[in-house]
């Protein structure tokens, strides 16, 4: 117990709520507060995440509170391994009431919607006063974006980015954007280059807190999906700081340009790899946005990198945490283009003759991580293609990746990747046949499959899957100005080659095998 009252101010900290400047600690003083940090069973299994995962927020908590302590603060930390450990953040916080007795309970909203409906229960639940507050590492809070949502007809990320530009005032010159122009998305869609050659990310080796929680890891939860031997993400925001410093200096030039490409075994590429230290806290967002703009200022990266850069994080990220939270708790059931067939079991296996999605999906198993484009273009658009179950897609993309948490993983996969949503998010689907990933990638040389062949034998399947998803949604999707047009291509061809097309499609999907039960969530 704190030592200056008798009754302390409780501040429970979340696992990706890893700031020292946490809204919650911010004018405390620490002989009056005591911090309550959880690993809780039920976090680590509500879907059986990626060893890596479970490794990273674990790891990253213990390193933070042990600099909390460092730092004087008093911390109340239960361990997975506590005898009695609660399982839910509400059942933990109760028995730390019972310890310590506070006056107030003082804890920043949650990220994931689950967590912040049990959050708003506990002034019911408990005698001592409960304060929550707006999670302010975030540009836009939850009321501000419902304000700018409300009463209009779309909701587009392009529209929000430009005013968390304006407030910001990032990349704006007397209230204009610098250039001339708001986004440059045009110029970031370069295919990759023969011999391209990234430069490595850092890896930092595993200290004696995360090779502890390796082992606890493995001995707990060995059969949850991924590899541990490569566990290399920064767990402390010096080594996320180290990340960063590297990525401003080495690959920041040319991310915006090679941003979309996709190279066979080459899993960083131009990528900053810094999502996973952003969602854990151990990195701001907006100091990286300004760190951005000093390089532009400096001449030591180009606009499109710049911009592409700040847009990921000041656009993207802030526009689908708002996205998620505005359209809760319906977006979780969205299922608008009625996909109905099982998540097929090579997502897990990652054996498939497709060369893209295996290496995709190697990646991942691997890494715990693979690009935007690799997610939306290869492994979203194939779930998309073939009418993948939404809850199928959106349990795998949860449990497979480092950076995954709900309020951005939900609208991402339900409304980006899967169009589920009907178009609330998204102007169109974003499917693709063969002829994107030959572009922006290396995939289709040496795949089994030919890019070029449009059906039969030997044809890629995103070739005949494409044609078999527009022409099942052809009454939905047909009104749409943005891709209606594509219809007079399907009706211009003679009814023997569509039916070709159709067939095609159908016979490979006759090949899949459904996963097995219990990979994402166990069954019982």
């Amino acid at each position: 117990m704190a030592s200056g009252t008798s009754q302390p101010v409780l501040v429970p900290i979340l696992g990706d709520q890893l700031t020292r400047d946490l809204a919650s600690l911010r004018g405390r003083a620490k002989d009056d507060t005591v911090i309550l940090m959880m690993e809780l069973w039920d976090e680590a299994t509500y879907v059986r995440h990626h060893k890596q995962k479970i490794t990273l927020v674990l790891s990253a908590m213990r390193h933070f509170a042990q600099e909390l302590r460092d730092a004087g603060w008093t911390v109340d930390y239960t361990k997975l391994t506590d005898e009695e450990n609660a399982h839910s953040f509400t059942g933990e916080v109760a028995r730390a009431i019972e310890r310590h007795d506070p006056r107030l309970i003082r804890v920043v909203e949650a990220g994931e919607w689950r967590v912040q409906q049990a959050i708003e229960e506990w002034p019911d639940k408990f005698d001592c006063e409960v304060e929550i507050l707006s999670d302010d590492r975030f540009i836009s809070s939850i009321a501000e974006f419902r304000e700018w949502a409300d009463g209009r007809k779309t909701l587009r990320m392009e529209n929000f980015y430009q005013e968390m530009r304006k407030k910001t005032g990032l990349l704006m010159e007397d209230g204009k954007p610098v250039g001339g122009k708001w986004n440059y998305d045009k110029d970031n869609r370069e295919p990759p280059k023969d011999g391209m050659d990234a430069p490595e990310r850092p890896k930092p080796e595993p200290d004696a807190i995360t090779r502890e929680v390796i082992a606890l890891v493995e001995e707990k939860f060995g059969d949850h999906f991924g590899d541990l031997d490569k566990f290399h993400w920064p767990v402390t925001r010096e080594q996320a700081e180290d990340a960063a410093d590297i990525f401003f200096a080495e690959r920041l030039p040319e991310f915006g340009t090679y941003q979309d490409a996709m190279v066979h075994g080459e899993d960083d590429l131009f990528h900053s790899m810094l999502s996973t230290s952003i969602n854990l806290g151990l990195l701001d967002p907006m100091e990286l946005c300004k760190r951005a703009q000093l390089a532009y200022e400096d001449s030591t990266a180009p606009l499109n990198a710049v911009e592409g850069f700040i847009r990921q994080i000041i656009g993207w990220r802030e526009y689908v945490r708002g996205f998620y939270r505005y359209h809760m708790p319906e977006l979780e059931s969205a299922n608008a283009l009625n996909a109905q067939r099982a998540l097929p079991d090579f997502y897990w296996t990652g054996e498939t003759d497709m060369r893209c999605m295996a290496d995709c999906i190697r990646s991942t198993k691997q890494n715990a991580h693979a690009h935007h484009i690799q997610r939306l273009m290869v492994l979203g658009n194939f779930a998309l293609l073939a009418g993948i179950r939404p809850r199928d897609v959106q349990d795998w993309y949860l449990v497979v990746y480092a950076d995954a948490y709900d309020w951005v993983e939900l609208p991402n996969v339900a409304a980006m990747v899967l169009y589920a949503d009907g178009g609330k998010l998204a102007s169109k689907p974003y499917a693709a046949s063969a002829n994107y990933i030959n572009k922006m990638s290396d995939y289709c040389k040496d795949c089994r499959y030919s890019a070029s062949k449009k059906f039969g034998e030997g044809a890629c399947p995103f070739n005949t899957l494409y044609w078999h998803f527009m022409d099942r949604h052809r009454d939905r999707l047909e009104s749409n100005h943005r891709i209606g047009r594509i219809y007079s291509n399907w009706d211009r061809m003679d009814e023997d080659k569509r039916q070709d097309y159709l067939d095609s499609a159908e016979a490979f999907l006759d090949t899949l095998t459904p996963a097995k039960k219990g990979w994402a969530r166990s069954e019982g």
